[in-house]
């Protein structure tokens, strides 16, 4: 039995932040119910690379972060749509939103009405910059928080700095935060029978995950710079170019760095006095890895990461997204599952999506039902909550569903 086994969501969110909020607690057992605005759903439904499955509402954007989920459509503008949301409230543990701050509460589904309907719900409201203060109305999309918070400005080097993070890294770490959050109040509601509201910064999920780099401001005075591919704690520690391929090297301990220059023949390096000393290496690190780089040249990326790999030397080649996912580690311990959708009308072929970034022992973290199609469970959760078939078919007509 995964954890959240018997915990039920409602993931009232869009796009990524909320959604990769509830695909997480989807993953290890949550039953999560999606709730979709009948006209489109989701914005990520038309989203991803592959124009086809975007035409027909199940583009690739919204396959990641949605499979294990159910879908129901309500307009919760409507006064019926909001009565049929409170039903669900009810019975639910979580309710995950990420409208902007004041949104539900104008819509009277906001945490103080919502409570009253059931005291033990947790409450996650997750937005750009929080509830409150001087950013709180602003809209917020990654590339926004991103450049905010500080991450592209210490990302790239001197020349081609700032620059933003390949992908969605703030919505991806607020989704995570959001998550950690309602499992520790979760675990405190499940005692006290009271639930609580959390109020779920980007900005601040963002920032709290650049401790190092915020504290070397905050404690020691030091402005962060970008440095490229530089560990900026330790040298040798960066990519280095090889006779064919891109290297990482973390050689951040003075053993690890003598065994490098021992496997690349140049063993003299360790006993140089520009490199004797870890705070020394780092002051001479452009000069390192000149002389790194020279030797590495006479081999590919490949023998080297062997090589070193067998001296101890924390090392791994850069590779591209394909050749990660195709990798036989990640075949090996099943990352990534292919879920079939049973939609051969259309053409659509089995989602492919990965699974929770750590395995249990007893249990498997992974979606078994693909992402679904918008209100695919609509009528079904309308019969459960006692709506007969008259009344549903007028939810129809209304467009309230």
């Amino acid at each position: 039995m995964l954890p959240l086994t018997g915990v039920r969501v409602l993931d009232l969110s869009n796009v990524l932040a909320g959604p990769f909020c509830a695909y997480q607690l989807a993953l290890f057992g949550a039953e999560v119910t999606k709730v979709e605005h009948p006209e489109g759903g989701d914005l990520a439904r038309r989203l991803g690379a592959d124009k086809d499955a975007a035409a027909r509402n199940m583009g690739a954007s919204f396959v990641a972060v949605n499979a294990g989920k159910r879908s129901i459509t309500l307009n919760l503008k409507d006064p019926r749509g909001k009565a049929i949301l409170r039903d669900l409230v009810r019975d639910a543990d979580v309710l995950v939103e990420n409208y902007r701050p004041g949104v539900m509460d104008r819509l009277g589904l906001g945490y103080d009405q919502l409570s009253e309907v059931n005291p033990r719900l947790v409450y996650c409201a997750i937005s750009g910059f929080g509830d409150d203060g001087a950013l709180s109305r602003r809209p917020a999309y990654d590339q926004i928080i991103q450049g905010m918070a500080g991450v592209m400005s210490v990302t790239g080097d001197g020349e081609s700095a700032p620059l933003r993070v390949g992908y969605p890294v703030s919505d991806t770490v607020g989704g995570l935060t959001a998550a950690f959050g309602i499992c520790a109040a979760l675990l405190d509601a499940r005692t006290s029978g009271r639930g609580r509201r959390l109020d779920v910064s980007m900005l601040e999920s963002t920032l709290a995950t650049m401790g190092w780099v915020v504290s070397n401001y905050l404690n020691a005075g030091v402005e962060p710079t970008p440095m490229g591919n530089e560990n900026f704690t330790a040298a040798p520690s960066g990519t280095f170019r090889t006779g064919a391929g891109l290297l990482n090297i973390a050689a951040n301990e003075t053993r690890q760095f003598e065994s490098l220059c021992e496997v690349i023949g140049r063993p003299e390096l360790a006993r140089d006095e520009r490199f004797a000393a870890r705070h020394l290496r780092k002051l001479h690190r452009e000069a390192l890895k000149a002389e790194i780089e020279t030797a590495l040249a006479a081999d590919t990326a490949a023998n080297w990461e062997t090589r070193l790999l067998e001296r101890g030397v924390p090392v791994g080649r850069v590779l591209s997204v394909p050749e990660i996912l195709a990798h036989p580690h990640l075949a090996e311990r099943r990352f990534v599952r292919e879920l079939a959708t049973g939609d051969t009308t259309q053409g659509a072929a089995p989602q492919r999506v990965t699974r929770a970034g750590l395995r249990l022992a007893d249990a498997d973290a992974a979606p078994t039902t693909p992402a679904p199609t918008l209100g695919a469970h609509t009528q079904e959760t309308l019969a459960q909550l006692g709506y007969d078939a008259a009344a549903i078919e007028a939810f129809k007509q209304d467009g309230v569903i």
